[in-house]
């Protein structure tokens, strides 16, 4: 997969997790449902002005359209990455993630 399908996944996964349908965010965007379509599916390339106006529109840093899944093996790599997850969080969160994690690990 290319950096555009990688980017066009994203932007669809980031799009169902706000709940909002293909035609609500073109509508936000001011862009059409097919050249939305056409970068959900990796086929065009957005300028950069599309790019800060499909994450003001959704709320979210620009950088979440470009967080693609990696597939690390090195277990210092991960475990560096899961401290910084973790970096900042108050007690309460890291409760809720340490539940989360024992669920998984545990199931």
């Amino acid at each position: 997969m290319d950096a555009a399908a990688h980017f066009g996944h994203r932007l669809r996964t980031v799009r169902k997790a706000h709940k909002l349908k293909i035609g609500q965010l073109a509508d936000k965007v001011d862009i059409g449902v097919k050249h939305l379509g056409r970068l959900e599916r990796g086929e065009k390339h957005p300028s950069f002005e599309l790019i800060m106006n499909l994450a003001q529109a959704m709320n979210v840093s620009p950088a979440t359209f470009f967080e693609f899944e990696s597939f690390e093996d090195d277990p210092r790599i991960l475990r560096k990455d899961f401290d910084q997850l973790l970096a900042g969080r108050d007690a309460k969160q890291l409760h809720h993630a340490r539940r989360l994690l024992a669920v998984f690990f545990n199931s």
